[in-house]
Parts: structure tokens; C-alpha cells; sequence
């Protein structure tokens, strides 16, 4: 393999995920949970569910009613979009849960990043990077956004 190739093979990885369903690490979702009690996790598999209610993907969280305290860790590729404009519309708009916590890649220069997460009640930037599969560090920084029912 050419210089050249394995470079792009290489930062390939940077921009593309194979898996959609990596799981939360344990130690993070631990220290949300404390905090924020979860209810709901929307973008589960019955193999990485966080919380006793889930929606798989063939219940297809985008398409439900959102309901209490939830957690989501969306898949992160192209979809992701879908999933900040629900968890921003379900909390802020329609007002059906108290609050919607997100864990995402820091990905500051999408569109979807200005459209949904910078109207966030709060963003906290993750120091380092999270290790999804427990073994190897994620090729991007990762971020916490919180959405919070506004007060009628």
C-alpha cells in the first residue's frame, strides 16, 4: 500500500463509522444517571439499552412520543441530524419531556450543530476522548448537550 493510500485509509476512519450502536461508556451514562435519573433511552438496542424503557430501531425512536428523562446517544452518522431535531422538538416545541440529555461528537461545523444544539440549555465539552468500545479512544471530541423543558 502507497504512502498515500494508507494516509486516506487511515483518516478514513476520522469521518466514517462503521458500527451505529456503539455503546455509552458505563462510567459516563453512571455519572449522567446519578444526576439526572433517567427514564427513556430513545436510539437503543436491547444489547446497549441504558434505561428500563427503550425504543430499538425497529420501534424507531424518531418516530415516538419522548416521555420524561431521557438519555440518548444517537447514532452518529448521517442520521444525526434527525435525532438532535427530535430531541430538540420533543423537549423545547412540544414540551413532552422534562429533559433530553444528548451525548455527541463535538462536531462544532454542522449544520445541525447550529440548528438544534446551540439553542441548548447547556453544553458541557468532554476533556479527552471517550473510549465507546472500551479499548480504543474515539477519533473525535465528544460533548454533552442538555435540553430542558422551558418553564411555563
Amino acid at each position: 500500500m502507497s504512502k498515500k493510500a494508507f494516509h486516506a485509509s487511515k483518516l478514513e476512519v476520522h469521518f466514517k463509522s462503521m458500527r451505529l450502536d456503539y455503546p455509552t461508556p458505563d462510567e459516563v451514562f453512571r455519572q449522567l444517571d446519578e444526576e439526572f435519573h433517567f427514564t427513556l433511552d430513545p436510539c437503543a438496542t436491547p444489547e446497549n439499552a441504558k434505561c428500563p424503557t427503550y425504543f430499538t430501531p425497529e420501534i424507531d425512536g424518531l418516530k415516538q412520543k419522548w416521555f420524561g428523562r431521557v438519555f440518548m446517544n444517537p447514532p452518529y452518522g448521517r442520521e444525526i441530524g434527525k435525532w438532535m431535531k427530535k430531541a430538540y422538538e420533543e423537549c423545547k416545541i412540544k414540551g413532552n419531556c422534562e429533559l433530553v440529555v444528548c451525548l455527541i461528537p463535538s462536531r462544532t461545523d454542522t449544520r445541525w450543530w447550529h440548528d438544534y444544539v446551540m439553542k441548548a440549555d447547556e453544553i458541557r465539552f468532554i476533556k479527552g476522548r471517550l473510549k465507546f468500545d472500551g479499548k480504543n479512544s474515539a477519533p473525535f471530541p465528544s460533548c454533552i448537550v442538555i435540553f430542558r423543558r422551558n418553564k411555563e
